[in-house]
């Protein structure tokens, strides 16, 4: 693991086009993905309305060494509104990824999630191919539930999911 500095803060103006260039670039988003073309500037007009902290949504600037490394994302789902839980992903510029950094910047949002919301919850899926990911939810403490079958659909094919869960009360490592 690296010595790196890992933070998380909202993201400001000067990450905007890193962010852009990271969800608009297929090479960059990498193997689990790329889901096709989108908007390029979605996110610039979510930011300018709301600096992406919205009360469905949120989304922070994983910060590494004082740089852009990436975000990861919180969306608030659940099937009753008396339960409502938050749905995690996250996403690293290619030269963050595998030294760890993921790993911190996920456990930060975790702890960012359970302080400043009242949810038991979080659940996390990542395509069965992902092993890497599917470790470091395991070194989280997330627990495996199950497999969903043909959940998403990239390159051309259906793909599984594993869906992961962590409660507020769940023992942490």
């Amino acid at each position: 693991m690296s010595e790196e500095s890992v933070t998380l803060r909202p993201m400001v103006e000067a990450d905007l086009g890193a962010l852009e260039e990271l969800v608009n670039d297929p090479q960059a988003l990498g193997e689990f993905q790329w889901y096709g073309w989108r908007d390029p500037q979605r996110h610039r007009r979510r930011w300018a309305a709301s600096g992406l902290l919205e009360d469905e949504q949120v989304m922070l600037a994983v910060v590494v060494d004082g740089g852009f490394g990436g975000f990861v994302a919180a969306n608030r789902s659940g099937v009753r509104p008396s339960a409502p839980y938050w749905s995690l992903g996250v996403q690293l510029v290619p030269g963050a990824r595998g030294r760890g950094i993921g790993t911190r910047a996920q456990r930060l949002r975790v702890d960012y999630l359970f302080a400043h919301s009242p949810v038991m919850r979080l659940e996390a899926d990542t395509e069965a191919g992902n092993l890497a990911e599917q470790r470091v939810l395991e070194k989280l403490g997330f627990t495996r539930e199950g497999v969903q079958r043909a959940v998403t659909f990239r390159g051309g094919e259906w793909r599984d999911v594993v869906r992961y869960s962590l409660l507020r009360t769940d023992p942490r490592p």
